[in-house]
């Protein structure tokens, strides 16, 4: 048998749908073949029929809905052939075409073209399969394939974790910088509330000694709800040596130049700016990459020992306010600045700290430290009577804590997309721990764009960075009289997730571990070392994503 064509029609037999050739023809026979089919037919339906002409035969079968199934053969086809592949396609289209209907028909083009094509071969021969066989292959279904596509998937995978990695890089960097341009340079003169006092001596907390009141932070903006730059205070005039003047020549002094200077100096302090290369210019003033606070040299120790207390946050909460996880690790320091404080034995309030710090607590001490003594005493000294490393820090007591009472406040922060190319942010924040007073707290939100943000409502400071792309929400002191504070603010965008992840910073001097120290003295006399103590409570990673 050799079948020129595999067609489905409709309208009875006088609208084309599909045709499938299996020789070369030209379109214009084709078409007129399709053409003569309904006025071959008879009038007379019969299950299985055939008409044939002068070159061809017409072998249909009419299906639902006034569609015909036609194959067209040369006369010295096989009949008998002819109508077993006849019925076999009979099955099939509904099977591909879930349906006999023209719309399903139509949506189904390609698959029953696929479909006659397992049937008949090119050339026009009958293949000996069946109707599963064609199920099967029509599936296409290949483990290489699959392999195939799931190499890829990964790889997209991989693509787009890789990237999000990096923009999360690229972001924690920014709010890094911004952090550092904050905590480190963009205070001046704020004291804490009072100065921690050890044994012997005492001194101010170090870290608080650039914190900005609330007067100079806002400055001559406060009014507007934006930081201000601290105007240069008057330049101290200072004594230059007189110039050398060459022979022959007079020495002048108050000339054009030294004017020109003054007039010129006069103008960029009026202005709050520095000469550039002029030493002597003041670059103070809070700045988000706009200037650094030079910072004076460090002072000689004024005591034999120093001890440092530290505790610090990571804190990961949620977008609702909901603390994640909560990890406080603390560390007692110690530093001998003279043969003096490297004989030192430090005395702790061991007692306090076994009855209260109970669940959820771990202490440990440094691996040289006379573990018995401290177990006993609560004395902390290196094991076999020896000194502490002059001028270098060591770490002789460590403890850690793992609660969710642990955190001292909390953010909540609710982007809302309003559906016309601007998003309104509410932000909260309340103290969680009301024996806790925060300084310098800071909440620094990405803005995933450079454009100012309109400030509806503010309880506090902020300070937009278009460099970074960063807000800044600053709070003086937060306690029990101003536990909690609102920010609402509208930015051009429709992403609500490049608000996150929201940073948190602040200062403290409350520590939930209550250690103590109870007395410092030498264990070659047991005489008292005079000492400073620093305490300092910060946030490590306070985090809300």
């Amino acid at each position: 048998m050799v079948v020129l064509s595999a067609s489905i029609l409709a309208q009875n037999g006088t609208k084309p749908l599909v045709s499938r050739q299996f020789i070369e023809m030209p379109r214009l026979r084709i078409e007129g073949l399709l053409a003569a089919f309904p006025k071959l037919i008879s009038s007379s339906k019969r299950e299985h029929t055939f008409v044939e002409t002068d070159t061809v035969r017409y072998v249909y079968q009419p299906l639902e809905n006034g569609l015909y199934l036609l194959l067209i053969t040369t006369k010295s086809s096989n009949i008998v052939q002819d109508l077993g592949t006849l019925r076999l396609l009979a099955k099939v289209v509904p099977d591909v075409a879930t349906g006999l209907s023209e719309k399903n028909i139509n949506e189904n083009a390609f698959e029953l073209i696929f479909s006659f094509d397992e049937v008949i071969t090119t050339g026009g021969y009958k293949e000996d399969v069946a109707l599963s066989d064609i199920r099967t292959n029509l599936q296409m279904e290949s483990h290489e394939e699959r392999v195939h596509i799931m190499l890829e998937e990964k790889k997209k995978e991989d693509a787009k974790k890789a990237m999000e990695e990096k923009a999360n890089e690229i972001k924690r960097r920014q709010m890094e910088a911004l952090k550092d341009n904050l905590m480190g340079n963009g205070s001046s003169s704020m004291k804490p509330p009072s100065g921690m006092v050890g044994i012997g001596g005492g001194g101010i907390t170090p870290g608080y000694e650039h914190n900005s009141t609330g007067a100079d932070f806002m400055g001559s903006s406060g009014a507007m709800g934006m930081y201000s730059y601290n105007k240069p205070s008057d330049a101290v005039p200072v004594d230059e040596p007189p110039a050398k003047a060459a022979r022959g020549m007079k020495l002048q002094i108050g000339g054009a130049d030294k004017k020109k200077t003054n007039l010129m100096a006069a103008m960029a302090m009026e202005d709050n700016f520095a000469l550039i290369g002029n030493k002597k210019a003041d670059k103070g003033g809070l700045g988000l990459g706009l200037g650094a606070t030079v910072a004076p040299p460090a002072a000689a120790p004024s005591t034999p020992l120093t001890l440092s207390l530290e505790e610090k946050y990571t804190v990961a909460m949620n977008r609702e306010g909901g603390i994640e996880s909560c990890e406080l690790k603390g560390t007692l320091t110690l530093t001998a600045n003279t043969d003096a404080g490297a004989v030192a034995a430090i005395a702790v309030n061991k007692a306090a700290i076994t009855s209260k710090c109970t669940g959820g607590w771990n202490f440990a001490t440094h691996p040289k430290v006379d573990k018995k003594g401290y177990e006993t005493n609560g004395v902390i000294s290196l094991k076999g009577g020896k000194d502490f490393p002059l001028n270098r820090p060591v770490g002789v007591l460590r403890w850690s804590y793992s609660g969710e009472d642990a955190a001292p406040i909390s953010i909540n922060c609710w982007p809302e997309d309003e559906g016309t190319g601007s998003i309104n942010v509410n932000v909260e924040f309340e103290l969680l721990r009301p024996d806790m007073v925060l300084y310098d707290v800071n909440i620094l939100l990405p803005l995933g764009t450079t454009d100012p943000p309109a400030i509806e409502d503010i309880d506090g400071q902020y300070k937009h960075d278009p460099n970074t792309g960063m807000l800044c929400w600053h709070h003086d002191v937060v306690d029990t009289s101003h536990s909690s504070g609102s920010l609402e603010f509208s930015i051009a965008g429709s992403d609500v997730d490049s608000f996150f992840p929201v940073q948190v910073m602040f200062k403290s001097d409350k520590f939930l571990c209550p250690i103590e120290i109870t007395g410092v003295t030498s264990i070659a006399n047991g005489a008292p070392i005079p000492n400073n103590i620093n305490k300092s409570v910060t946030p490590d990673n306070y985090t809300i994503a």
